[in-house]
């Protein structure tokens, strides 16, 4: 296993419907527990015998991949806002929340809290063979919980709420230190949106900025860590991965890689890459010199085993534009951001993070 990671998935990993009803019984039930443990325990032999040099947990253990309302008490479900332009895949997108959307109506500090976000980490971190990352939603996403009809009562605008919940994150970070936590993943899908025209046209027309709010994100997302030494900072820049391999997010990065990727104080990037709708690797020119850009290249939304011979072309022709020494290979995104899991058997997921391993191996010798 490489010190260096070159081998990775992105997070969450395809889960039995047993699991998904465990992760979602209430705190106490020793039953639900027992199915979770195994099933995190299954999740890292499966990766660690991949030959990943990085697991996570499989993120087996949450109902969503954003979690924080599940454990600050700052939202409440609102009608009529936080639906996504879903697009592709099955198109079984799953019920919606009961009562909608949640949004931020408390102040985080004053919120109550349920639970610890880094429990999940600690069980991780005790029966993993190898190294290990833990995974979060970047600051900058919580701007989708913001409702200028709900939220003002609280905050008097978002910047307001967004360094509040950076700030809350930073105990995160803290906590998850001690535990001897060195690789931590930020997840913003966010920033993938921001690269539709179609989300870009909808922000204007709301009268957002959508230049000014990437600026403010990077720079909100960076501090994070500041102060923090010995931690491999890395962020994922998500295009969607909705219920059934659904997405909802096209164009490249190209519309946002001159204001976004020089701002992001960050070791690691890692980039879906999987299909026509990310664009092409000409935006990995604009990432800060040093920072190791993990290409996306193995769908996560698609049983059939990827081309081995295409997918060494593809880091071959982003090594023209970015040393291969700071370059990584991953697969796009998780196999289950959300309990409606992408249309991928065991079999073909196994097979895709075997392959990711394979040809890291190649590429860059242990």
């Amino acid at each position: 296993m490489r010190e260096d990671p070159r081998a990775e998935a992105v997070g969450s990993l395809l889960r039995s419907a047993e699991v998904v009803q465990a992760a979602s019984a209430p705190a106490g039930d020793a039953d639900a527990a027992r199915a979770l443990d195994a099933a995190a325990l299954d999740a890292m032999r499966l990766q660690e015998n991949a030959g990943l040099d990085v697991i996570t947990d499989g993120e087996v253990r949450r109902t969503s991949w954003a979690q924080t309302p599940r454990f600050v008490g700052c939202f409440e479900a609102t009608p009529g806002r936080g639906q996504l332009n879903w697009r592709g895949g099955s198109g079984q997108r799953g019920p919606a929340p009961a009562g909608g959307y949640p949004a931020i109506v408390r102040r985080v500090p004053d919120a109550p809290r349920t639970g610890s976000m880094t429990d999940e980490y600690a069980f991780l971190a005790r029966h993993a063979r190898g190294r290990t990352k833990f995974t979060m939603p970047a600051p900058s996403y919580h701007r989708r919980y913001w409702s200028a009809e709900h939220s003002t009562g609280a905050y008097r605008d978002c910047a307001e709420f967004l360094s509040d919940i950076r700030d809350y994150q930073r105990g995160v970070v803290a906590d998850l230190v001690a535990l001897g936590c060195d690789y931590i993943q930020l997840d913003a899908p966010n920033y993938g949106s921001i690269c539709d025209p179609d989300t870009r046209a909808q922000m204007l027309a709301q009268g957002r900025d959508p230049d000014a709010e990437t600026i403010f994100d990077a720079e909100l997302d960076s501090s994070l860590f500041d102060g923090v030494d010995g931690v491999t900072r890395a962020l994922h820049i998500c295009r969607g991965n909705g219920p059934g391999g659904m997405w909802h997010s096209a164009g490249g990065y190209g519309a946002i890689a001159g204001l976004l990727f020089p701002r992001l104080e960050f070791d690691r990037l890692l980039l879906e890459y999987d299909s026509d709708r990310a664009g092409s690797f000409e935006p990995l020119a604009d990432v800060r010199p040093g920072t190791v850009v993990v290409l996306g290249l193995l769908t996560t939304k698609s049983d059939q085993l990827d081309d081995s011979a295409a997918i060494e072309a593809r880091i071959s022709e982003a090594a023209r534009l970015k040393p291969l020494a700071e370059l990584a290979l991953s697969t796009q995104c998780g196999f289950a951001s959300v309990p409606v899991a992408n249309p991928v058997s065991a079999a073909g997921q196994q097979a895709k993070l075997e392959l990711v391993a394979r040809t890291a191996d190649r590429i860059w010798p242990p």
